[in-house]
């Protein structure tokens, strides 16, 4: 079974995290399964840029993301080449490493 890796983030993982993941779930399902609270605003509908993540390794071994991912991305803070929703992330075979970018552009965070 994969692992994802998450770096440090000073709200959401302070320690980071390394967790298992099973091929085919998305690394926004991962996270919450495991208690990482990325922020995902629209429910994981892919209309919004908050669980937006950098696929620091590993991002070859993942589907391509699709035009409407695409368009969405380029509205996120912090974009990257490695960038992607990660409600649309689905984990492969390989091992990921992730970083969760410490901004969105989310301007109404409900519950902090």
């Amino acid at each position: 079974m994969p692992q994802i890796i998450f770096l440090p983030h000073e709200e959401i993982c302070p320690d980071g995290a390394v967790i298992e993941a099973e091929s085919g779930t998305t690394v926004l399902d991962a996270a919450l399964a495991n208690g990482i609270d990325i922020e995902h605003a629209c429910e994981k509908s892919c209309a919004c840029t908050t669980c937006h993540v950098i696929v620091r390794e590993g991002f070859d071994s993942m589907q391509e993301s699709d035009e409407t991912e695409d368009d969405l991305l380029d509205k996120a803070w912090g974009l990257e080449s490695e960038s992607r929703l990660s409600c649309q992330a689905i984990v492969a075979d390989e091992d990921l490493v992730v970083e969760i970018p410490k901004y969105t552009i989310n301007m109404v965070s409900e519950g902090k």
